[in-house]
């Protein structure tokens, strides 16, 4: 890392502010170079002209310089924060590359923050992660990560694994004594007890993943229930093709749409029912898989027309999904209304129409979305930790047996495993190209 590399900040685009970053050796003295200011205290908000390497000017911007160790990546790092647009940014950066400083890859700096010791893994993916968050929700868990909440987890869990592996070891030792019960119960006690834990934070972590990615929510309905209608009015915008033509939507239709503080991934599926035309079968088949996939699902049902044997083949889709969140509604609550209602008694329908509104239905959305963000147990915001903590419960799990049977040196084994496996979510991989994997899905200038 002898290198010095630049990077723009910020997105591109029209904006009020750009900011151009540079992080190592020489960033102080192309500083002063673009400046021309000698001296350049650090932490000080300097305004000053920016030159190229003509001496024409490029801009007046503020500058602020951060000595290492007291920065971001540990190393020396100048930032410039100029007047946005597509031009300025870049001819700030294009002279600085011109002075010999290298382009940074996505995510260089904070991976430069990690290999000195800034950040740890679980820092960096927060970091990572809360750029992406698409809920509020999302920016208070990542807020939490960043300050170390996750590495506090993988401490205690590894403290305790030890522990254990400690008196394992001094039980080899003294391979020749009984061992005494108690020991051995308390040490399966607390494995136990660190495996539930452990299948809880999984079990949150996949339930609210949607808090950062984006909930999946589909609307499902046999043919001419209103769907695409539910969705244009829902994006306030006609963005799926309306008719009284049953089968008109014959795909998957996805948008984004904010309800309350979450943006959800909102999708307009073909209406179910048996149907002989090829096309509309592929449809209806991606439609089913749409509604697997999502968090939430909104069955939509025609209360204008009587329940039918299409209402309820939906009916009993959606009440076989007992890990789904389910929101039977009720559209064209606006006509004379004939259906059914005691078909719905297992679940509380909500009145819509697309003419007179569907508030009903978005508050409802709304209060579930956030019941699942107040949960405070922790959570695992990328797939490696997960991957990492469950391969960590399997190593528990394999070592139980062996100590139940007194065969010590197998239990120390699995348990050394557990230990590498919880430490892999905060500390450095072996390999060079697992950290460039990880840190290459950052955004360049993080």
């Amino acid at each position: 890392m002898t290198d010095t590399i630049t990077a723009i900040a910020t997105a591109h685009g029209v904006s009020s502010i750009s900011i151009i970053r540079i992080s190592g050796t020489r960033a102080l003295e192309v500083a002063q170079k673009l400046s021309k200011k000698e001296h350049i205290k650090p932490r000080y908000a300097h305004l000053t002209s920016l030159y190229n390497r003509t001496d024409d000017l490029i801009d007046q911007a503020i500058m602020i310089y951060f000595a290492a160790p007291y920065s971001f990546t540990g190393e020396e790092i100048v930032e410039f924060q100029c007047h946005g647009g597509m031009v300025v940014a870049q001819e700030v950066l294009d002279t600085i590359l011109a002075l010999g400083v290298r382009l940074a890859t996505p995510g260089e700096f904070s991976k430069r923050a990690f290999l000195n010791g800034k950040i740890d893994l679980t820092e960096a993916e927060a970091i990572s992660k809360l750029i992406e968050a698409k809920s509020v929700d999302a920016a208070k868990i990542l807020a939490k990560q960043m300050k170390g909440e996750l590495r506090v987890f993988v401490d205690e869990s590894r403290e305790a694994l030890l522990k254990a592996l400690a008196y394992s070891e001094v039980m080899i030792d003294y391979a020749e004594e009984d061992l005494p019960d108690d020991i051995i119960e308390g040490i399966k006690t607390q494995l136990q007890q660190l495996v539930d834990q452990i299948e809880k934070i999984v079990e949150t972590s996949h339930r609210r993943r949607g808090l950062i990615e984006g909930f999946k929510v589909a609307i499902v309905g046999k043919p001419n229930v209103g769907k695409s209608s539910l969705l244009n009015a829902l994006l306030a915008y006609d963005r799926a093709i309306v008719s009284d033509i049953a089968g008109t939507t014959r795909d998957t239709i996805e948008e984004q749409v904010r309800i309350g503080s979450h943006i959800i991934r909102l999708v307009d599926t073909a209406g179910i029912r048996e149907s002989e035309d090829t096309i509309e079968k592929i449809g209806i088949e991606r439609s089913i898989r749409s509604v697997e996939d999502a968090d939430v699902v909104i069955a939509l049902f025609d209360a204008s027309r009587p329940f039918d044997e299409e209402d309820e083949k939906i009916l009993s889709l959606v009440t076989n999904m007992r890990e789904k969140d389910v929101i039977v509604a009720l559209n064209k609550c606006d006509l004379e209304q004939v259906i059914d209602r005691s078909k719905f008694t297992r679940f509380e329908p909500v009145e819509v129409s697309v003419k007179e509104g569907f508030s009903e239905l978005t508050d409802r959305l709304k209060r579930l979305l956030d019941a699942i963000g107040e949960d405070e147990e922790l959570m695992l915001v990328s797939s490696r930790q997960i991957e990492a903590v469950e391969r960590t419960k399997e190593a528990i799990l394999e070592a139980i047996t062996p100590l139940e049977n007194g065969e010590l040196e197998f239990f120390s084994y699995h348990l050394q495993e557990a230990v590498k496996y919880i430490s892999s979510i905060s500390k450095p991989y072996d390999s060079e190209e697992i950290l460039d994997k990880m840190f290459g899905e950052f955004c360049l200038g993080k």
